[in-house]
């Protein structure tokens, strides 16, 4: 299901989480992988995982926010690889918890710059690479936070909200350039960030905001980075050629459904 054999992916945000339960995912359809991320240690690690399967990777270290470092990914892709056939723009970070009134600025500048510019400038050097192939896929992470509104995260919703905005406009210009753009919207998925999450909602009893964002969720859970990943493996591979300029909701119906009654 949804082969991805011999293709050129590029994952960022791959040093864990749902960046590396996706790299991960996309080595097992048969992808070769450029691998990306700011922090080399953990990326390392998810180089073992995806050379584990088999498949070829390569690890480069970049910061998203910085023009020159994603060209610097893209190019590197390039060469090993030859063609880019499908990217995973991924990275970001939760940023601060507080009040809208009361949020720093500074903090507010560092999210949009990696959740928002990084999506913008993976789109701005990748789709040329796409575009003279003539073919190509694309999944950006957004988030439910694109559509509902997160008390406390001003810049996560603002920035998230933001990369659907840029998927659209992506998917609509490149629709005919054999290039299809769609993005993931995670729910509460059971990771690193959650938990941080859960311990800025609550620092006397993370454990308690943990267990209450579970509960708000329709189906009573947390979801799997592997959820997401297969929904990202799909929507890359040829399985999905009619769907561009998706918002795809993994949220175990946070969006859409009401909590049943206990």
């Amino acid at each position: 299901m949804g082969s991805l054999d011999g293709r050129s992916a590029i994952v960022t945000g791959a040093g864990g989480g749902i960046g590396r339960a996706t790299s991960v995912e996309l080595a097992r359809a048969g992808a070769r992988l450029t691998i990306v991320d700011r922090d080399a240690a953990t990326l390392t690690e998810t180089a073992r995982e995806v050379e584990a399967t088999g498949a070829k990777v390569i690890s480069h270290v970049a910061d998203v926010s910085v023009s020159a470092e994603v060209a610097g990914y893209v190019r590197a892709a390039v060469t090993n690889f030859g063609r880019i056939d499908a990217f995973f723009n991924n990275a970001g970070i939760e940023g601060p918890v507080a009040p809208l009134a009361e949020y720093p600025e500074d903090g507010f500048d560092q999210v949009i710059a990696v959740n928002l510019k990084g999506v913008f400038l993976g789109l701005r050097h990748v789709l040329p690479v796409m575009i003279g192939q003539g073919a190509g896929a694309i999944v950006n992470t957004a988030s439910m936070a694109a559509v509902i509104g997160l008390p406390g995260s001003a810049a996560y919703c603002a920035a998230k909200a933001g990369v659907t905005g840029l998927t659209r406009t992506a998917a609509t210009e490149v629709a005919r350039k054999g290039i299809r753009v769609n993005a993931v919207l995670p729910g509460v998925i059971a990771t690193r960030m959650t938990r941080s999450l859960a311990q800025s909602f609550d620092p006397a009893d993370p454990a308690a905001a943990w267990d209450s964002m579970a509960a708000a969720v329709p189906m009573g859970r947390f979801g799997t980075v592997a959820e997401i990943a297969s929904v990202v493996r799909f929507l890359l591979s040829d399985e999905a050629g009619y769907v561009t300029g998706v918002g795809w909701q993994v949220d175990g119906g946070w969006i859409n459904c009401e909590v049943p009654n206990a």
